[in-house]
């Protein structure tokens, strides 16, 4: 009399009713270890940043389409400002003569640019304004993502007189 029957199972030596501690198929736990954890968590970062850089760039080209745009809408503002003054402004006095007169300007029906602030690009930094300009009857530039002048690349400049 070894065993008692009890239900499906039988009391064995074990003393567990005949229910098995083995959950996988050699006698592990089954679960993942750490080693394939972290095989999971470094696909999941290779695949992040494959798909991250590829929106980066979206982004930054978007940024670049920005500024080529407002560019275009300061330059319309400009010929306002030149239709209604018979000029346009001064490399001194800069963009901030479409939000605020110029001291001695007659004609002012301004302001001629809206958003209350001379105009920035889409990386926060002023254009660069000036006129006579050496390409028109003014330059504007957008020093780019580096925010310095010049440039190649994804850093290149962003101008009134591109066709970029």
């Amino acid at each position: 009399m070894q065993a008692m029957m009890i239900g499906a199972g039988s009391i064995g030596p074990g003393g567990n009713g005949g229910v098995s501690r083995r959950h996988g198929p050699r006698g592990r736990q089954s679960g993942m270890t750490m080693m394939e954890l972290l095989a999971v968590l470094v696909i999941i970062g290779i695949v992040m940043g494959v798909v991250g850089s590829k929106f980066f760039g979206q982004a930054e080209e978007a940024k670049r389409k920005a500024a080529k745009i407002e560019i275009n809408q300061i330059g319309q503002s400009l010929d306002l400002y030149k239709l209604e003054v018979g000029r346009y402004p001064t490399t001194s006095e800069g963009l901030q003569a479409l939000i605020t007169a110029p001291s001695g300007v007659s004609n002012w029906n301004g302001p001629y640019w809206k958003n209350g602030a001379a105009p920035q690009d889409p990386w926060k930094n002023d254009y660069k304004y000036t006129s006579p300009g050496q390409h028109g009857a003014y330059d504007i530039i957008s020093m780019g993502p580096d925010g310095k002048e010049g440039g190649e690349g994804p850093d290149r400049d962003i101008t009134s007189w591109d066709g970029q």
